[in-house]
């Protein structure tokens, strides 16, 4: 994601929604938000009072999320290493932050540490899409460009996706960022997600050590299948 047009971008929707109705439901006091991109979810879960530690690799991101002077968080830049051992009630990864660990070796380190950084009973909850469903060939047929506002200066800009395709399970694209009027290129990124089966991820987390309490499919109250486009799990230790 690109920091300066991601919240202009990705609005809370439905999926959004249906992730934080589980977390409003649990017992939880310390949140820790793994991937937490601008804050655009810690925004909301701040409101409610409860103690955030939010954590994401990129600087950029962490820079404006702090500009939103959230009262009840602290920001952090780094990935799960940085998550205290027996703290948290909960621990989420939302917008498919799960995606974004290619190798097996990663995703299991990470699985790890979210394991050691739980309090007994502790939830993580995380949505990811589903290998099966192929959502990646929606993506590439659709070449129009998206049309946003630069945040600082309000000038048109033009976010332009392109795509190199998928190999071994990893889907490489890239998204650029450009003055509407001049063509001036503000930034382009190379952007890498892996997607997973359903039988990969229960596999994975039950190496963890986690159980997995719901997997609902689509962001619906019912449960996943190899048919789901997206999986949502809510998983203890």
């Amino acid at each position: 994601m690109i920091p300066l047009i991601y919240d202009q971008m990705y609005k809370i929707g439905p999926g959004d929604k249906f992730l934080l109705s589980i977390i409003n439901n649990l017992q939880t006091h310390h949140l820790a938000d793994l991937g937490c991109g601008t804050g655009r979810l810690t925004s909301y879960l701040d409101t409610k009072g409860y103690e955030i530690t939010a954590i994401d690799p990129d600087n950029e991101a962490i820079d404006v999320a702090k500009g939103k002077g959230l009262t009840n968080v602290q920001w952090l830049v780094g990935d799960s290493r940085l998550l205290q051992a027996n703290t948290y009630d909960a621990v989420i990864m939302t917008a498919n932050v799960a995606q974004v660990f290619l190798t097996d070796e990663s995703w299991a380190k990470t699985l790890s540490d979210i394991h050691q950084a739980l309090q007994p009973n502790g939830s993580l909850i995380f949505d990811c899409r589903n290998l099966h469903a192929k959502e990646w060939e929606n993506w590439m047929e659709d070449e129009t460009p998206d049309y946003t506002n630069h945040p600082y200066t309000g000038e048109k800009l033009t976010i332009i996706s392109s795509y190199e395709g998928m190999e071994d399970d990893i889907f490489t694209f890239y998204e650029t960022v450009q003055y509407c009027d001049s063509g001036e290129l503000i930034t382009r990124r190379k952007h890498q997600i892996r997607f997973r089966t359903l039988k990969d991820i229960e596999g994975s987390l039950t190496r963890a050590g986690f159980t997995i309490k719901s997997c609902y499919g689509d962001y619906q109250d019912k449960q996943a299948n190899d048919d789901s486009v997206s999986f949502v799990f809510h998983c203890m230790k």
